[in-house]
């Protein structure tokens, strides 16, 4: 059995994802639609690429293609997706759904009319040493969490035009550790304090928007959780997480080239993490694309849903309400099964 697919955007994200769909002996990749497509005809001939387009509505038209990726900006996303599920055409979108939570209710009550599926791209959740956390956390091993500490750092900040189009951090960059503190917890948020500040760059703070922060949350379970976020780590991509409770504690450290550590008289030395997203997290892109083409060519669940995805929205949005009051913010809880 194979699935036909089509990629909507072939930027960085795009064309990293049709890399890994090739390697998936069901897939064929038939289309792919950009709004600058001359630049990408080599490409296109080298990944054998059927058709390549600048009208995305080519791929929903055509009744060859059964799954759809959405990469293309995020203020493009819910409409595509009320227009991919109408096509009856299978979703994997990139995060966040959109910037309006109102916005993203429509696309996934579409989703849910027309019975098609939909992936949201939270990536880090494939991540094998997050998934054993998570499993640890599910089986006990650690007991009952108190307390959740999740580092994520980039190794650089972004652009100031991307950061006037980026949704600000916590909906661009903290939305990914949102996610990850619900799924590695497995529980709700129910309280979110933030604290912020621009001390990495200020052409930042003229786009409106902060570089480094400190959020605190709450569990429905009683639990609490620490997230801390900088634009820039000079020493790399920093991504750990430690996960505490009554009976233990269990961490996960940054990827590194090599797990040498040299000790002399002089100095203890390791390498540093790895310096960019896309080497720290190459497995979990591949184990996403995977997992999707699987939930649509064995009809399973996806592994990370259109209700995973608005919940994390939700949360963005209180932490920037509550950075902009000073003042913690109660989320109101959503049934997942009333819902989406």
């Amino acid at each position: 059995m194979t699935l036909t697919v089509g990629i909507i955007g072939a930027g960085r994200i795009g064309r990293l994802h049709v890399d890994n769909l090739k390697v998936i002996q069901q897939i064929r990749i038939k289309s792919v639609s950009d709004v600058a497509i001359e630049h990408l005809e080599e490409w296109a001939i080298e990944k054998r690429i059927e058709v390549l387009t600048t009208d995305y509505l080519e791929l929903l038209s055509d009744p060859e293609i059964q799954a759809v990726f959405i990469c293309s900006p995020t203020n493009t996303h819910a409409n595509i997706i009320k227009e991919a599920a109408e096509a009856g055409k299978h979703i994997f979108c990139e995060k966040p759904i959109s910037f309006s939570v109102e916005e993203t209710e429509e696309a996934l009550t579409a989703v849910k009319s027309a019975g098609v599926k939909l992936q949201v791209g939270f990536n880090r959740r494939f991540d094998p040493n997050f998934r054993k956390i998570r499993n640890l956390v599910q089986e006990g091993e650690i007991g009952i969490p108190h307390i959740l500490r999740i580092t994520s750092r980039d190794p650089q900040p972004p652009s100031a035009d991307y950061i006037k189009s980026s949704g600000g951090l916590f909906m661009d960059m903290t939305i990914h550790d949102f996610d990850m503190a619900r799924y590695v917890m497995g529980s709700e948020v129910v309280e979110v304090f933030a604290n912020g500040a621009v001390l990495v760059d200020p052409a930042i703070e003229e786009a409106g928007d902060i570089d480094t922060a400190i959020i605190t949350l709450k569990f429905a379970n009683g639990a609490l959780g620490v997230i801390d976020n900088s634009r820039r780590a000079v020493y790399g991509y920093d991504q750990r997480l430690e996960i505490f409770g009554d009976k233990g504690s269990a961490q996960v450290d940054n990827n590194r080239a090599t797990t040498v550590e040299v000790s002399t008289n002089d100095h203890v030395k390791k390498e540093k993490p790895l310096y960019f997203f896309l080497e720290r997290y190459t497995q979990a892109y591949r184990d996403e694309v995977t997992e999707f083409a699987s939930a649509c060519l064995e009809n399973l669940e996806v592994s990370c849903s259109g209700f995973d995805g608005i919940q994390a929205e939700r949360i963005a949005k209180a932490a920037k309400q509550s950075l902009e009051t000073g003042i913690p913010v109660q989320l109101k809880q959503t049934d997942q099964t009333a819902t989406y």
